[in-house]
């Protein structure tokens, strides 16, 4: 046992980041709205991120970089170099910025279902202390205190959002059939592709290449970093499908979120389905609210060429701004959705782009010598490429509305 929680790293941190408020909320809306339908978008998502995040891993610890660092040594071309930096960090940095807010206002929902309102001055106090908990997290500066930290918070959200689902009692047929059955229309086209966009996270490629070579150091822990991406994305997806399962239990079109979820749930399932739930999006958006800042740090300080140290002065510079921004924003209930709509458009350009640029490395025998992709995870790359491309013409197109 003690070998097992040893060898768990990163993954769980990826999970963690992909499972926020957002996602949440995302899936709720599938199952009012699909009911068990969209459960075939989850499972092609997990499998795609799977791939890349393998991918990233490997580069991390064979390398001892973040993908930025090798992105930024590898284009040598000044022009191609800048465009690529300054979309690399206006996506990430002020994308997770504007999601920020998204992840504290979740986590505190979480907490309001099962407590109430709290308000000092005018100011919603939740927001306020689940930002001081990130706060003290990330100032802290010691991976292995945030790495527990975000894993026991991960398996709390896991077993609430698992344990509310069996609540529920789903017809096990229907939800095979919705795993196995793909069905695209006018009517959920959107919804799928925002499926599959919340789980293959470009911020998260980023992130587990930093926080793999911060966990292992040496080649032979590549099967350790394979095995743990594969449990944790694998049981993030899970998370993802149990929440779908329990929306498509409540018969209303009147929910908005996982809180009138939560409060849609009691009537029919007993108290312990709310709470459960409003555990699983306190858990969610604490752990989002943590990983989102992190990540912006690694991502500008190899963009930059910081040293990517946990303690720098400028790597606490970026996710203080970041976090401090999240608070500010959720406290007084400020909404920007032009900086939100940008963040979505960059995000848009960039996961096809990192694809793409990702596929490119992982092929580039002076940086990864005998760990380079093989012929199947080349095939694998190149279909999620191909999809990605897809996904960000869509999401493109969907914030100017011409979708």
């Amino acid at each position: 046992m003690k070998n097992l929680f040893k060898n768990i790293g990163p993954g769980p941190l990826v999970a963690a980041a992909f499972i926020g408020p957002g996602t949440v909320t995302l899936c709720t809306l599938a199952g009012i709205n699909f009911g068990f339908g969209l459960l075939w978008a989850l499972l092609l998502s997990i499998f795609a991120t799977v791939i890349l995040q393998e991918m990233a891993a490997r580069l991390g610890i064979v390398t001892q970089k973040g993908l930025s660092e090798t992105l930024r040594e590898e284009v040598q071309h000044p022009i191609l170099k800048t465009l690529i930096v300054t979309l690399i960090l206006s996506a990430i940095v002020i994308g997770n910025a504007a999601y920020e807010a998204g992840n504290i206002s979740g986590g505190a929902l979480g907490i309001e279902t099962l407590f109430g309102k709290f308000k000092f001055a005018g100011l919603d106090v939740w927001p306020i202390l689940i930002g001081i908990s990130a706060f003290v997290m990330l100032w802290i500066g010691n991976y292995k205190v945030i790495e527990r930290s975000l894993i026991a918070l991960v398996v709390l959200m896991s077993l609430a959002f698992i344990v509310t689902a069996i609540l529920t009692k789903p017809d096990i047929t229907a939800v095979f059939k919705g795993l196995f059955t793909p069905r695209i229309s006018n009517q959920n086209i959107l919804t799928v592709i925002g499926l599959i966009g919340t789980t293959v996270v470009p911020y998260n490629i980023f992130l587990h290449a930093s926080l793999a070579k911060t966990k292992w150091d040496s080649k032979s822990d590549l099967k350790y970093a394979r095995k743990d991406t594969i449990i944790a994305v694998v049981l993030g997806g899970v998370v993802s499908m149990c929440i779908v399962i329990c929306a498509a239990a409540v018969n209303q079109k009147n929910i908005a979120n996982a809180a009138d979820l939560a409060l849609g749930l009691q009537p029919l399932f007993g108290e312990f389905a709310g709470f459960f739930l409003s555990i699983g999006l306190f858990a969610a958006g604490i752990t989002s609210a943590i990983a989102a800042p992190l990540a912006a740090a690694f991502v500008t300080s190899g963009c930059l060429g910081w040293k990517s140290n946990l303690k720098s002065k400028k790597f606490r510079m970026v996710w203080a701004f970041i976090l401090l921004l999240g608070v500010v924003f959720s406290s007084v209930g400020f909404k920007s959705i032009e900086i939100i709509k940008f963040a979505q458009v960059a995000n848009g350009l960039l996961l096809p782009i990192i694809a793409g640029v990702l596929l490119w490395i992982m092929n580039k025998s002076n940086i990864l010598g005998p760990h380079k992709n093989a012929l199947i995870q080349n095939i694998l790359g190149i279909v999620i490429f191909a999809v990605t491309i897809f996904l960000g013409g869509k999401t493109i197109l969907s914030v100017f509305n011409v979708i």
